[in-house]
């Protein structure tokens, strides 16, 4: 995956194989509309009409100067970049403001795109994982100055009140450190949180025990998670979509609520 802090990024969803020149790339996009024409039968299919959208979707994507004025982080100031932070993760949440400005609806930012042999939040102690040490100096002052950056940036340019930013993961880190001087993953209690979309900031919802092991106080699970989200973005919680067999299925399992502290 291309790395937006290096100075040659692009990205190569945006760009055609390097074998293929434009003149060759217009021509197969001729010849496939020509097949298309040819194949009357499939193409009145609902599965033709779906792939048919979605290769004219990816080929406008792909095309669009729009797009690539959006992922060229060159346009951005010197000092901004390095408020994100020169690392991936900060450049990649500098690009995701970027991508936001330019009408894109929905983003998600890997903290990581691997666990093995790098510096990155898997603290087990041993090769090749992370100490507890690289965690403490390297991962979070990046992860810190990166969102606080984000954070900032959408407030000043007057987006942050219409931007959900979730911070999610699946489990937290065991309250005790193990014998390699790491700590392993830890489902029972974890914190996530959250920034914008009508969220009022500066409050912690729910406390653990004293060492972090289980919830004392207001535990909330995933689908209070769930619920939260689509709160914030505006959906009717009993809303129903269509499933399998025409039979409907809720957005959020049944008694799931926002955490409604977050609003108040």
């Amino acid at each position: 995956m291309a790395d937006p802090s290096k100075p040659n990024f692009k990205v190569p969803d945006l760009l055609p194989p390097s074998d293929i020149p434009p003149v060759r790339l217009d021509r197969r996009k001729k010849l496939r509309s020509i097949v298309d024409e040819t194949v009357k039968s499939f193409e009145a299919s609902d599965n033709a009409k779906l792939l048919d959208s979605n290769f004219q979707a990816a080929y406008r994507l792909m095309t669009s100067e729009q797009a690539r004025q959006a992922f060229d982080l060159s346009k951005e100031p010197k000092k901004v970049r390095e408020r994100y932070g020169m690392s991936r993760f900060g450049q990649c949440c500098l690009l995701s403001r970027r991508l936001l400005e330019a009408g894109v609806r929905f983003l998600t930012i890997n903290t990581f795109l691997t666990v093995f042999d790098e510096i990155t939040w898997d603290i087990h102690g041993s090769k090749p994982f992370t100490s507890i040490a690289g965690m403490r100096d390297i991962v979070a002052p990046m992860y810190d100055k990166a969102y606080s950056a984000l954070i900032t940036d959408l407030a000043d340019r007057g987006m942050l009140e219409d931007t959900l930013v979730c911070n999610l993961q699946e489990f937290g880190r065991t309250p005790r450190v193990n014998p390699a001087g790491g700590r392993d993953h830890w489902p029972q209690c974890f914190s996530t949180y959250y920034a914008g979309g009508g969220i009022q900031g500066g409050r912690a919802v729910g406390k653990s025990d004293p060492i972090g092991g289980v919830p004392a106080e207001r535990p909330t699970d995933p689908g209070d998670v769930a619920a939260t989200i689509f709160h914030s973005l505006g959906f009717d919680l009993e809303t129903e979509l269509p499933g399998p067999a025409g039979r409907p299925f809720p957005i959020v399992d049944f008694g799931k609520h926002e955490v409604k502290e977050l609003f108040a």
